[in-house]
């Protein structure tokens, strides 16, 4: 790649990926779905009588607590996905992390921009988070399933131009019992002003919702 200086063009070209950056976080780190109704609690049954065992079983909660978002992705995969960035990665605040922690990782080596974060979300049933998962797939369209991932899982990946620019992103939604993984990540070429292909973009979601998935069911809490 040839060296070119650092002139207010660079800074110019490189502004659109403030705007994406933040719009990849807000989509991976959206809002809950409304909670559901309390719990019904049945009345006392005579002695000859027990519960049920859907109504056991709707009681049950896999996942207490979300895993460290920044320990979530192997180091080598975050190397292999973000060259350049630090393995460590950036926790987001959140103002229930025992709900939902988010870690992102991003930069830009050369002239080749790359976006990851990583999102948990516990919600408090399972019945809540297969609510969840399917109303997040249904806006968006065009993906298909991943099998293999946690209990269910879809992958989508777009691509947007902006100012001559493309990127290009991928977002993978994993759902395991009462937890969902939300994973998005996205690239750009700032010298060819073209996208990373979407079979790389895809795969690399995909790896690091691997990895995030993994590092939840490690930390199940029955």
């Amino acid at each position: 790649m040839r060296d070119l200086p650092l002139p207010l063009a660079l800074t110019a070209r490189l502004s659109p990926v403030a705007v994406l950056a933040t719009a990849g976080w807000a989509l991976a780190s959206g809002p809950f779905a409304p909670a559901p109704a309390a719990e019904h609690r049945p009345n006392q049954q005579a002695p000859s009588q027990s519960p049920t065992a859907p109504s056991s079983k709707a009681a049950s909660k896999t996942y207490a607590s979300s895993p460290a978002p920044c320990g979530s992705v192997a180091a080598k995969t975050i190397t292999s996905l973000v060259p350049g960035a630090k393995t460590a990665g950036k926790e987001i605040p959140s103002t229930d992390t025992k709900l939902r922690r988010t870690c992102s990782w991003n930069a830009l080596k050369g002239y080749d921009y790359r976006w990851l974060d990583v999102s948990f979300e516990i919600t408090d049933s399972e019945e809540t988070a297969q609510k969840q998962y399917k109303d997040r797939i249904a806006e968006k369209s065009g993906g298909g399933d991943v099998p293999g991932l946690g209990d269910s899982a879809y992958s989508v990946v777009n691509v947007t131009t902006q100012d001559k620019q493309q990127t290009r992103e991928g977002v993978v939604i994993a759902r395991a019992s009462n937890a969902l993984v939300v994973v998005t990540y996205n690239g750009s070429d700032f010298e060819t002003k073209k996208a990373p292909g979407a079979d790389v973009i895809n795969k690399g979601a995909i790896k690091a919702a691997k990895d995030a998935v993994t590092a939840l069911e490690g930390g199940r809490t029955s």
